[in-house]
């Protein structure tokens, strides 16, 4: 089977027709979702969907663009769920800045002092992290060296910087998206070869980086067998094969998902 690692199904573009999002894939050969904890506001919906189809796990984090609204407080009630398996959507995000030199300094401070604390946290709870990281590798790395826990995580979206492999000795995993299928995704596939098959994961970050040939149209998990095939191409291996070991690759990090 595949398991779609990164998904916010709690998006309201799913709100119609989630039934339907959720069968296609199955029909695919998608049986399991993990929705990041990206956006407080909706993660009551994602323990809702976790709660309404057995297949749904939900993690528990808040997005580099919204650390200024990061309340732990707020977060910690959920993460007692049976149903969550991860600390994250969390890391920097250094893409969208201010302009002023003051305010660029002010906003990332902000950034690394709330990321620093899910790793923290997810240390604490013994829980997986899940990482977004966009132009700001470097701090990213320096921060899970010097904080994260041996649980590790995964690097969603891998953003092919190869300064990140490195931590694939520190239990973390590579999430592969629909970038994969991109025309041009030729960093990505060449630095591809060089991660592990067991670290590597399968996820399409619906609604968003719908893979070729759907461009342009809502994301959805049903398309990762789009991704998992380029996968199975580029490492040479059958796409059942790749399909197996990815899968044991998610239940040896989240440990809640059978």
């Amino acid at each position: 089977m595949i398991i779609d690692t990164h998904c916010h199904l709690d998006d309201e573009r799913y709100n119609d027709d989630i039934d339907e999002v959720i069968e296609r894939a199955k029909e695919q050969g998608v049986e399991r979702f993990i929705i990041p904890g990206a956006d407080p506001e909706t993660l009551q919906r994602a323990v809702d969907l976790s709660e309404t189809y057995d297949e749904v796990y939900f993690a528990v984090g808040v997005h580099p663009y919204d650390a200024k609204n990061y309340d732990r407080a707020f977060l910690e009630p959920f993460v007692s769920h049976e149903k969550c398996v991860a600390i994250g959507e969390c890391g920097l995000d250094y893409y969208r800045l201010p302009e002023s030199e003051e305010e660029i300094e002010a906003e990332k401070r902000l950034q690394k002092k709330v990321f620093i604390d899910q790793v923290i946290w997810a240390k604490k709870l013994k829980l997986p992290l899940i990482i977004h990281i966009r132009d700001s590798s470097f701090d990213c790395l320096k921060i899970l060296e010097e904080y994260a826990g041996e649980e590790g995580g995964v690097l969603h979206c891998y953003n092919a910087d190869e300064s990140l492999l490195k931590l694939a000795s520190r239990n973390f995993y590579y999430g592969i998206g629909g970038v994969l299928t991109f025309k041009n995704a030729r960093k990505l596939i060449n630095v591809y070869p060089k991660i592990p098959l067991d670290k590597l994961m399968i996820e399409t970050d619906s609604p968003y980086l719908t893979p070729h040939p759907h461009r342009g149209k809502r994301n959805e998990p049903s398309y990762t067998k789009l991704i998992a095939s380029k996968m199975a191409e580029l490492s040479e291996i059958e796409e059942e094969s790749l399909m197996e070991t990815t899968t044991a690759n998610v239940k040896k990090l989240f440990k809640k998902v059978s």
